[in-house]
């Protein structure tokens, strides 16, 4: 596989150390989302320096978008089920079908459309036993946090040419300070100190540089699709060190999901080898022509 891809599955993998990290931290969702992002925002910062002197008023449309997509999640988890609110946020795909030919004039396929389909499937049979229309507010904070992350996809795909870490950056700022009234007082920060910080450092931080390198070679629905292991992944996770038992539909939907998200890489792989093996050849048409044209003075 390519290295965007390859960037993808990593982050997507930190990502889904979510559950476990939180379901260690015995504060507020609010104060977790503040303090992960405050830890998130500094490992960006060191990591790459020059991501804050590009930050600027274009990118704020994406950072409203990350910010969103963090507290509503947040609210949705809290609200209504777990299952709900990791399922919901995952229509995302859908949303970035069809807003990705008007913003970013990158085309969808009817392969796409059908990839979609099948990872929305399988996340479904992994979490049928648990899904439900209990707590309808948090079903509607969860469609939204679907929608945030279709845009903030999207926006991160439209700064490609500039920077999208940058537009983590400030998202992270922006939730960092819409939190910060409900993180004081610091809660048994003795036991919470260590998860927080790998909350931030790992399944924040990271991942999203990660992410925003990936996002500058992959379609923005690809990076979706390909990243839909992250909601398979999380409860696993949470199955093998809380030793909860995985039933067979959520074995069967796993498969899927991750048969459709090793697909879409491996398709996405080849579309970026394709792209440079088109490259290097024009690149050598131009260098072969340049010798032939280049005649000596006296010719």
């Amino acid at each position: 596989m390519s290295k965007p891809v390859l960037f993808l599955l990593a982050a997507a993998i930190l990502w889904s150390l979510g559950g476990v990290l939180i379901k260690s931290i015995d504060w507020t969702p609010i104060g977790i989302a503040g303090s992960r992002s405050l830890i998130a925002l500094v490992v960006i910062a060191l990591a790459m320096p020059s991501v804050v002197q590009k930050a600027s008023w274009r990118i704020l449309p994406g950072a409203i978008a990350y910010a969103a997509t963090v507290f509503l999640f947040v609210v949705a988890t809290k609200l209504t089920s777990a299952a709900n609110a990791i399922f919901l946020q995952y229509t995302a795909p859908i949303y970035i079908a069809i807003i990705s030919p008007w913003i970013l004039k990158e085309r969808t396929k009817p392969l796409d459309w059908l990839l979609v389909t099948v990872a929305l499937c399988g996340i479904a049979l992994f979490f049928v036993d648990q899904l439900s229309f209990e707590g309808f507010s948090g079903v509607l904070a969860a469609l939204g946090s679907g929608v945030s992350f279709a845009l903030l996809t999207v926006f991160m795909r439209r700064q490609r040419s500039e920077s999208p870490e940058a537009v983590v950056l400030v998202g992270n700022f922006l939730t960092f300070l819409v939190a910060l009234p409900w993180m004081f007082p610091l809660a048994k920060m003795e036991h919470n100190g260590i998860w927080i910080l790998l909350l931030g450092v790992l399944q924040l931080g990271i991942p999203y540089l990660l992410y925003s390198r990936a996002i500058k070679h992959i379609r923005a629905l690809d990076a979706a699709i390909i990243s839909t292991i992250e909601p398979i992944l999380n409860p696993i996770w949470v199955m093998l060190i809380w030793g909860e038992k995985a039933s067979f539909w959520s074995i069967v939907g796993g498969g899927i999901v991750l048969g459709t998200s090793f697909l879409r890489g491996v398709l996405a792989s080849r579309g970026q080898d394709r792209k440079n093996g088109n490259r290097i050849q024009n690149s050598e048409f131009r260098s072969q022509n340049s010798r032939i044209t280049d005649f000596p003075p006296d010719f």
